[in-house]
This record gives C-alpha cells, sequence and structure tokens, in this order.
C-alpha cells in the first residue's frame, strides 16, 4: 500500500535524456509555471518508480512518474492546480526545503 497527503501539490521538472519516463509531461497538457495537486498514487509491482495521478491544464487525467515531479507544498483545496508562484508563497511547512 502507497500512503499520501491529500493536500500534497508537487511542480514539474522534467526528466531528460534517453531513459527518461513517458509520458513526458511538459508535452502532455502540464506547464512548469503551475503546481498541480496530486489526485492518487499507483506503484505498479514491476517497477521501482511511483506514477502520481495528475489534473493537466486541459482537465486530462494522467499518470506522471514521480522522476518528473518536485514538492511544491501542502495547501488544503479542492484546485486541481495552481500557479507555481501562489503555492511557493504560500507554502510554510516548517523543516522542508521551499523549491527555488
Amino acid at each position: 500500500m502507497l500512503a499520501y497527503n491529500s493536500d500534497l501539490f508537487v511542480r514539474i521538472e522534467e526528466v531528460e535524456g534517453d531513459r527518461a519516463p513517458v509520458p513526458k509531461p511538459l508535452s502532455s497538457g502540464f506547464s512548469p509555471e503551475r503546481a498541480y495537486h496530486v489526485l492518487g498514487v499507483y506503484n505498479p509491482s514491476e517497477t521501482s518508480d511511483a506514477y502520481f495521478i495528475l489534473c493537466n491544464d486541459r482537465e486530462e487525467l494522467w499518470f506522471i512518474c514521480q522522476r518528473h515531479l518536485r514538492f511544491a507544498g501542502l495547501h488544503s483545496s479542492a484546485a486541481a492546480w495552481m500557479p507555481l508562484e501562489v503555492a511557493q508563497a504560500q507554502a510554510a511547512t516548517p523543516g522542508l526545503p521551499q523549491p527555488a
């Protein structure tokens, strides 16, 4: 079983290279200027990767590999996404580094 915090928001930092996981989120309707609400997490038994369920800017649901994602904050919000600058301004999680 894989658990996560339902207030978790992530930002996209796409991995490059031949071994980068697919789909590539920046080619699939996601933006580096937004923080995305994690709607669920899936970890298939055949891989060590976890896939986060996110809603993109076109309101499509995608399974995105955790290697493309970075912590953007914990926010009590029903929004599917928010501007990254808003997420960073609101993120006041003690003990965790804030995105640069």
